[in-house]
């Protein structure tokens, strides 16, 4: 059975009050039961973490190796500014799902680049919250060598 990691990054907690016309109505915790029910219907198994803080998301990657099969993450702005992020990512070698609610690459061009990228086996965005069971399928196919 596959055991992910979902990591959501800073000001993700107040989905379904921030900036709705960007990122919907739906809240954090509706995206997280989703996820892990959609999860399960895969076998699989999603644990879901949100921090506004870098060093613990960074931390919850180091601890994935050796507990998760894979990662799925929205670091948010920190896609596109931390280079630290992407090194953990790269030093745990854990394949990674990159996730975006919104399209990033139609908004700021400061968005269009992302450190995460470089070291993600694909990424998803534009999709909304559906994105996550989106992220979910294909880190699940990627595991199982399809």
């Amino acid at each position: 059975m596959p055991s992910l990691l979902l990591l959501n990054g800073p000001n993700l907690n107040l989905l379904g009050t921030r900036q709705t016309d960007v990122y919907g109505t739906t809240t954090l915790a509706e995206i997280e039961e989703r996820s892990v029910a959609h999860a399960k219907t895969l076998g699989a198994t999603l644990t879901a973490v949100q921090s506004n803080h870098e060093g613990v998301l960074i931390d919850h990657i180091h601890e994935a190796r050796g507990t998760h099969d894979g990662l799925i993450l929205n670091a948010g702005a920190y896609s596109h500014t931390s280079i630290a992020l992407m090194d953990a990512v790269a030093s745990v070698s854990l394949p990674l799902v990159e996730l975006h609610l919104s399209n990033i690459h139609a908004r700021e061009t400061f968005r269009h680049e992302s450190h995460v990228a470089r070291v993600a086996i694909g990424q998803i965005c534009g999709f909304g919250p559906h994105g996550y069971i989106l992220a979910i399928d294909a880190l699940v196919e990627h595991l199982r060598g399809r």
